[in-house]
């Protein structure tokens, strides 16, 4: 108890009145936009809603990381525009749901505005079923900026030959298999896209490459979409979507800054008292490379659920 105590005091004396370092504005857009601010979903006296905890996984995940984070809506974005100060754009949740946002995807006006947005330089980030309405042949309303759409039925004697997986800038962290939930099923590729991840099954006794693809990530005009086909959290997944969300910006080469390399360790940086604050979320000793706002690096060993704070 002391042990503790003792520590929430050097977080409250460094960091109380300290505001973060970010390097990334990111904005969640859904139905509710503000109103529910972190709003979880995860559990309601402990049950479980599996189809919302994608969402609930991104919100985890971005809870930790030196990002900005807002909460906009589509009727914000009807009324005012994309904020200029805004990177990348999420878009979470099933199809036909507040969270994903039904049948505004049908609003051309709506569709271009996000469209010209990122052709214009910025980031989309779909994860599920985004942009989702069937519509004019297709179901992803944004199928050209994810490079990925879901097959309904209308499009089963299209050629779906990319299927090849490849090594991506959103994926050199990743060590085994990612998991992705519940997923989804008959997701396929663009020509154009990148394939990061893909469904492999086993069929007479041998593994085959099913085509699903579970991450992809696209270059659109000067911008970038990446899909996900589900995100709970764990120290793996937050980290993917964290390098996705710099990969989307375009800002690869600015990662390595107020940064951690490993995994189950998190970087804060308090610009205006000149600290730095390196977590240690896992019950074991962990050693990271820590890289400072300049990009320099040096090792770090934190014990378990510790903090090193660094000057």
């Amino acid at each position: 108890v002391t042990e503790i105590c003792d520590e929430f005091r050097r977080i409250y004396d460094a960091a109380a009145q300290a505001k973060p370092h970010s390097a990334l504005t990111v904005a969640i857009l859904n139905s509710w936009g503000k109103k529910r601010s972190w709003m979880c979903h995860m559990v309601a006296h402990e049950l479980w809603y599996q189809q919302t905890y994608s969402y609930s996984g991104v919100l985890e995940a971005l809870s930790g990381q030196a990002v900005n984070v807002k909460f906009i809506s589509f009727d914000d974005i009807m009324a005012n525009g994309i904020g200029e100060d805004i990177d990348v754009i999420l878009n979470v949740g099933d199809a036909d749901t507040a969270y994903s946002g039904g049948e505004i995807w049908n609003d051309s006006r709506f569709v271009q505005t996000i469209r010209r947005w990122v052709y214009e330089g910025h980031g989309f980030i779909g994860v599920g079923e985004p942009t989702a309405c069937a519509n004019n042949g297709r179901f992803f309303a944004l199928s050209d900026v994810l490079g990925v759409e879901k097959e309904k039925g209308f499009t089963l004697s299209e050629d779906k030959y990319n299927i090849d997986k490849k090594a991506h800038f959103i994926t050199e962290d990743v060590v085994g298999e990612i998991d992705f939930g519940e997923g989804q099923k008959g997701i396929y590729a663009l020509d154009g896209t990148d394939v990061l991840d893909i469904a492999i099954s086993d069929r007479c006794m041998r593994k085959v490459n099913v085509g699903e693809v579970r991450l992809a990530a696209k270059q659109s005009g000067k911008g970038r979409g990446v899909y996900i086909a589900g995100l709970p959290y764990n120290p793996q997944n937050a980290r993917l979507l964290y390098r996705a969300m710099f990969w989307a910006a375009g800002k690869e080469q600015e990662l390595k800054k107020v940064f951690s390399s490993n995994i189950h360790t998190e970087c804060n940086y308090y610009p205006n008292i000149g600290k730095y604050a390196i977590v240690n979320n896992s019950d074991e000793t962990q050693t990271t490379i820590f890289y400072d706002v300049e990009g320099k690096a040096r090792s770090l060993t934190i014990s378990p659920s510790g903090i090193i704070w660094v000057e």
